[in-house]
């Protein structure tokens, strides 16, 4: 594969990343997304811990590299909140970013009571999923998606299987209808790709709005009903968003997960021989991709109340600290190269800001994985030319993830 120079710019480690008027790494570019660890190496050579970037064009941000400040930042919730309104208000309505970062009555954009409040809510729904209904429940979608294209010898996994398979899964877990999630799903994608951004939002809220009417008429045991059922009271505006926010990490993310550690086990001798053979488990190669190639690269975005000073770095008053998951999960400082049983990894956030859903998350990830692995075993990454990643500052994700196979007669459904 032919890779384009991701070249850094040549900047001191001192002054304010975001206000000194310096070049910024451009974490949006495709040169980035083609090989963004070579350029967080470019970015440890210019700087300590803490790298003035671009998330859009004229759109700057801090990105943490360092481990050990990421879990600073991340555990002072006084001084690094995580409510973005100053900073939002002088954003143009058309910032491709802006729909992903922007405030909304949620505990990843809320502070203070606020905060405990939301988290609470999706705490208590998250902690009551049927963990063995959801493994029936992904059992009974990965087996018409992999008949669907078994006799065909050919398939590509990101379109026919990770993503249906992470879609019938959010709609199971949020009860709700599958046409209703269809729109919310096609206005994910619109927003994690930065198109039409108002677009985007006005068809995820009209979804999930009559998601939630149908709930209160239809309770039952999901999701949507636990939230809807909890103390907190949640009204018509905040349930929606949790359920925006629920629906972002489920399909989009979940998806990712899925697809990138595929991607590792059919690309990598060390994993593919060892996890069909049976002496590593799929949890071993979900776990190096947490490491290297996490859904979100680049997020927890947090911003200053006051002008702090960490690691001789100014970092001014209002303006994005994002954490760079990836580039802290290679800090030299804690790297290691066996992840097995490793984890330390930021993928799944920390403390308060971490993910409330990490045991179905992995147990719908391998379960999908495993019954693919063992439905076609034989399966081959058809990459000639090395996969293809989609541009953008925040998640890892692959265009495509084409596989031959021997055509196999459909399993029993």
């Amino acid at each position: 594969m032919t890779t384009r120079q991701y070249d850094a710019p040549a900047l001191s480690g001192h002054g304010s990343p975001v206000t000194d008027g310096g070049p910024r790494f451009p974490l949006y570019a495709p040169e980035f997304a083609e090989n963004p660890h070579r350029a967080y190496e470019q970015m440890r050579r210019a700087h300590r811990s803490m790298v003035p970037v671009d998330l859009a064009p004229d759109v700057p941000a801090t990105l943490v590299i360092e481990h050990a400040t990421a879990v600073r930042v991340l555990n002072d919730h006084e001084h690094f909140p995580a409510d973005p309104r100053t900073w939002q208000k002088d954003m143009p309505a058309d910032c491709p970013v802006l729909p992903i970062m922007q405030w909304r009555p949620v505990p990843a954009r809320s502070t203070g009571e606020a905060f405990r409040r939301y988290r609470s809510a999706n705490l208590t729904a998250l902690t009551d999923v049927d963990l063995h209904g959801l493994r029936a429940a992904v059992s009974d979608l990965a087996t018409p998606l992999i008949n669907s294209f078994c006799e065909t010898g050919s398939a590509d996994l990101l379109l026919q299987y990770a993503f249906p398979l992470t879609f019938g899964v959010c709609n199971t877990l949020l009860g709700c209808p599958p046409e209703t999630g269809q729109r919310v799903s096609a206005g994910m994608a619109a927003m994690f790709e930065g198109v039409d951004a108002d677009e985007a939002n006005r068809m995820i809220n009209e979804a999930l709005a009559e998601l939630v009417a149908y709930k209160r008429s239809n309770p039952g045991n999901d999701v949507t009903t636990r939230l809807l059922q909890h103390e907190a009271r949640l009204d018509e505006e905040e349930m929606v968003h949790q359920l925006a926010g629920l629906y972002g990490a489920v399909i989009e993310l979940q998806q990712n997960l899925i697809a990138n550690t595929l991607l590792l086990i059919l690309t990598e001798d060390r994993f593919g021989g060892s996890v069909l053979g049976g002496s590593m488990s799929t949890r071993d190669a979900l776990d190096e991709v947490l490491f290297d190639n996490p859904p979100m690269a680049n997020f927890l975005i947090t911003y200053p109340r006051q002008p702090i000073l960490i690691e001789d770095v100014w970092l001014p008053a209002h303006q994005p600290v994002v954490i760079s998951i990836a580039a802290c999960n290679h800090d030299p400082a804690i790297r290691s190269d066996d992840h097995r049983g490793n984890r330390s990894h930021l993928s799944w956030g920390l403390g308060q800001r971490s993910c409330p859903a990490q045991t179905p998350a992995y147990l719908v990830a391998q379960e999908a994985i495993d019954q693919l692995l063992d439905a076609l075993p034989e399966m081959e990454a058809a990459l000639p030319d090395g996969p293809d990643w989609r541009p953008g500052p925040f998640h890892r994700s692959l265009t495509t993830l084409p596989v031959t196979f021997p055509p196999s007669p459909p399993f029993p459904a």
